[in-house]
């Protein structure tokens, strides 16, 4: 109904486009991890799984972007500021949620031992619904998102008394915790709001499961044969403690029959290999905040380490790698252990990421139960990230094998058959372009840099991360740069380098390669000698309305990541799904996407994971790579010298000290590889039917990669479930 739509709107003198722009982005995520969740939402209701979504409906989502000189400026998202027409407000479902306090035992009328929990505070969770609708079947799920709010929310003895401010304070006290998303843990009150929002959406969510249960007829003690609890990362970890203390302390099940039921009802998604993101809380914060889990988690503790020194006698330093409790101090209570002995399955979102998750992080895991653990790679959604983002590829594709591909993304194969087909690769590229002069007007209109649409459009959208190694795309433009000064007459193809994404306003080194990234662009974009020919924008605010523009343009997509770090991916999937072609390491999602479209399709470079850890175990010098490489080291002294920086030295020092001695991502070590490869992309590029003919191919191929068959590989390897459409 777009077209019919927009027809109608211009009859009355109003552009669809600046209508749908009116709409504010929902700010509940952060990142990819909330973006795949979205993606999933939309295929369970396509692929017809009878789904609820759980979340928080944060006041302020994550902070809006604006560069200031440079420098990434955080600004409050004020999402809600005008409502939001799409949610339906349930005040007849809410739960209370406890904090504090101590715990006592007492017997019970049966003569039964328990524990009951005398909480210091409690709030209150009401949900907001979003309806998330299927693709064109009868099926509509919902994804139902918790706001905190106090109890009492106005205390009348305290306003006779004259005492204003506590009047009103348990509402205020009680509403922070859904206020903002991903509060700045750097600090202690951070950390605390941080744990109090995870348990918060986890009681919340697992009160209204069983409610629900209960209204179905059924009892507490067949919960896991109705609901599969799927655990997006360690941050509802905590619902594990918290669907025992439910079973044992609420609802009367005794210890094994309530551990059953967890352990079969959940299932936990791991993200990261990053040890440094894998949750751990304080034993002191913990147990302040949740007494009676900590108590639960020491139980669980107890008797998984007895499991595991029955089958490993002896081995005290494994009891300590595996224990639910790290003893160094300060003591802490692992999450991601948590999640993996209170669920029934675990797995990675790569094959790789699967691989490497059971051969580092989640080693003695494996070991003790290998049948646990299996991969689900990630996946988008077609209809998101083409048939909305993309109107004149839809079209062109829908012209040559009709309408189906949208619900079976592996029906585009077809599309091979027109790979060399002229008149095709000409329409495809007319696609291209027209999505590349929209992107255009959208950079002059936010940057004020006027880019050339006929350029490759060369980009990297994601967050911001060493990992990530924007830094690395960085030294190419300052290496093209720096021969195109050296010799101007050298053959360089007219490029714009677009780079996206958010920092944590926390993390020091990020800010700095944003700045770092705006510094090039400076130079470059001003200098005589190189204009038309490169071109450097830094897009302030990356987000999915954004994506829309960003992705349908992108000729090549830069996954760069050092091998052995990033888990999946979804951008890169999104890039090739629109026709990019991707220069990257063999790492995440970009093996599987490469097996797929092929090698001679996919610009790969870079050390494997398996070379990157035998190359720090011998003891990694980033020193010698500056030191043998006359280009690298040409590179870096630009930077040093503080040219980037009108002459200051000091602003980029960070950067240039970091890769000369420590190099914690192997840019250096990978340097000469990624140039050598943009060097593959250039040569490609000037040959236009070879590009497009590859460009095809990347998206025919890229069927495997819906988030529909994600889902059904959840509900096939994971929920043992059918679904509803096959």
């Amino acid at each position: 109904m777009t077209d019919a739509t927009r027809e109608a709107l211009q009859s009355l003198g109003y552009d669809l486009n600046e209508i749908l722009a009116q709409e504010e982005e929902p700010g509940l995520g952060n990142g990819g991890l909330g973006r795949l969740a979205s993606c999933y939402m939309d295929s369970l209701a396509s692929v017809e799984v009878p789904a609820l979504g759980y979340g928080i409906r944060y006041e302020f989502g994550i902070f809006d972007q604006i560069i200031r000189d440079g420098w990434q400026c955080e600004i409050t998202d004020k999402w809600l500021r005008n409502g939001n027409p799409w949610e339906i407000a349930r005040p007849d479902i809410t739960y209370a949620v406890k904090f504090g306090g101590q715990t006592e035992g007492f017997t019970d009328e049966n003569g039964r031992f328990r524990i009951r929990w005398i909480p210091e505070t409690e709030v209150k969770g009401a949900a907001y619904d979003t309806p998330i609708l299927g693709y064109q079947v009868n099926t509509c799920n919902i994804l139902r998102l918790w706001k905190a709010e106090a109890i009492e929310s106005f205390d009348f003895a305290a306003f006779n008394h004259g005492d204003y401010y506590r009047a009103v304070q348990d509402k205020m006290v009680s509403e922070n915790i859904t206020k903002v998303l991903y509060p700045n843990d750097e600090v202690a009150a951070g950390k605390e709001l941080r744990l109090k929002q995870q348990f918060f959406f986890s009681s919340c969510s697992l009160q209204d499961m069983l409610r629900i249960h209960a209204l179905l007829g059924d009892t507490p003690a067949t919960f896991h044969e109705k609901w599969a609890v799927q655990l997006n990362d360690t941050h509802p970890a905590v619902a594990v403690a918290e669907l025992m203390r439910l079973l044992v302390d609420e609802h009367n099940l005794d210890w094994k029959e309530a551990w059953n039921v967890t352990r079969a009802a959940f299932a936990y998604t791991n993200h990261t290999l990053l040890p440094e993101a894998l949750e751990k809380w304080s034993v002191d914060l913990f147990g302040a905040l949740l007494p009676r889990h900590l108590e639960i988690i020491y139980e669980i503790n107890r008797r998984f380490l007895e499991e595991v020194r029955a089958k490993f006698p002896g081995d005290e330093a494994r009891l300590a790698r595996l224990s639910l409790i790290d003893e160094s101090e300060p003591r802490s209570v692992r999450m991601a252990h948590l999640a993996t002995v209170g669920s029934h399955a675990v797995n990675g979102v790569a094959q790789l990421h699967s691989e490497l998750l059971k051969e580092t992080v989640m080693r003695d895991f494996a070991e003790l139960w290998p049948k646990k653990f299996c991969n689900v790679t990630n996946g988008v959604t077609p209809r998101r990230f083409v048939a909305l983002s993309n109107p004149g590829l839809i079209q062109l594709i829908t012209s040559r094998i009709g309408e189906g591909w949208l619900q079976d993304l592996n029906q585009l194969r077809r599309l091979q058959q027109f790979a060399d087909d002229a008149e095709f690769q000409q329409q495809w590229r007319d696609v291209k372009l027209a999505n590349k002069h929209r992107l255009a007007a959208l950079i002059k209109n936010r940057t004020d840099i006027t880019v050339l649409p006929e350029s490759l459009f060369d980009i990297q959208v994601k967050r911001i991360h060493e990992y990530k190694r924007q830094h690395l795309a960085a030294l190419h433009i300052l290496t093209l740069y720096l021969r195109v000064r050296r010799d101007p007459s050298t053959n360089v193809p007219a490029r714009t380098f677009i780079f996206g994404g958010k920092a944590a306003p926390g993390y020091f080194m990020a800010k700095r390669i944003i700045k770092f990234i705006n510094a090039i662009g400076e130079i470059v974009n001003n200098d005589p000698a190189v204009r038309d020919r490169l071109k450097v924008v830094y897009f302030p605010d990356f987000n999915v309305t954004n994506a829309h523009f960003i992705y349908p343009a992108a000729d090549l997509s830069e996954q760069i990541s050092t091998a052995g770090k990033e888990a999946s991916g979804t951008g890169n999937m999104k890039f090739a799904l629109n026709g990019a072609l991707t220069v990257g390491t063999l790492d995440g999602a970009n093996v599987e996407i490469r097996e797929e479209v092929g090698a001679d399709n996919f610009f790969l470079f870079g050390l494997t994971a398996t070379e990157v850890a035998y190359l720090r175990s011998r003891g990694y010098r980033p020193g010698d790579y500056y030191a043998q490489n006359t280009t690298l080291r040409e590179v870096i002294d630009f930077i040093a010298s503080g040219a980037l920086a009108r002459g200051d030295r000091e602003l980029f020092r960070p950067i240039v000290e970091n890769l000369l001695t420590e190099d914690p991502f192997l840019l250096l070590a990978d340097y000469q590889a990624y140039i050598d490869a943009q060097e593959r992309v250039s040569a490609l590029w000037r040959d236009p039917p070879a590009w497009t003919r590859k460009s095809i191919l990347n998206t025919a191929r890229m069927g495997k990669f819906s988030s529909d068959r994600s889902i059904r590989d959840y509900c096939k390897r994971i929920w043992k479930i059918q679904p509803g459409r096959e």
